[in-house]
């Protein structure tokens, strides 16, 4: 039987636990990272005039908003920690344990839960002028801190 490795443990536990959400997993092999692409969608029912970040106006009837979340393995890698919903720096030959991965899949799915509410207040509340998902790391560590058991899976060969 052919081990599961970090990749397709995550898929799964993603699955899992987004089900209100859009994922993709990208995996970039050379540089030994990979990125969870979440996607919220709401209704701008009023067409409000929207502005992102790299200054495109949309007035579109359903607004996509898209954040990332960067796991990489070298630490001496130039990582723009702004650009990204949170960055994970873990150990390639370790891997990542499947009861971190579940947490991490739960804590993710909260901020989601949690970012697709602020996102339909801030369609509605013209004196909101920013959204943006939140990622607490405070939360996050004390959860993955009260992990006893782990069960390693490894990075996958390529």
């Amino acid at each position: 039987m052919k081990k599961e490795h970090l990749l397709e443990v995550l898929e799964k536990e993603l699955e899992k636990q987004l089900k209100e959400f859009d994922f993709a997993i990208d995996w970039h092999p050379k540089k030994h990272q990979f990125e969870v692409i979440v996607v919220l969608f709401a209704e701008n029912k009023d067409q409000e005039s929207i502005e992102d970040e790299e200054g495109i106006v949309s007035e579109e009837e359903v607004i996509e908003f898209e954040d990332t979340v960067l796991f990489y393995t070298n630490p001496q890698d130039e990582i723009d920690k702004e650009e990204y919903l949170t960055t994970i720096l873990f150990d390639r030959k370790k891997g990542l344990s499947k009861e971190w991965i579940r947490v991490f899949a739960k804590h993710l799915n909260d901020c989601l839960t949690e970012g697709q509410s602020d996102l339909l207040d801030f369609l509605s509340d013209e004196s909101q002028e920013v959204f943006e998902l939140n990622w607490n790391e405070e939360e996050f560590s004390k959860q993955t801190v009260a992990i006893n058991n782990n069960t390693w899976v490894s990075y996958p060969k390529y």
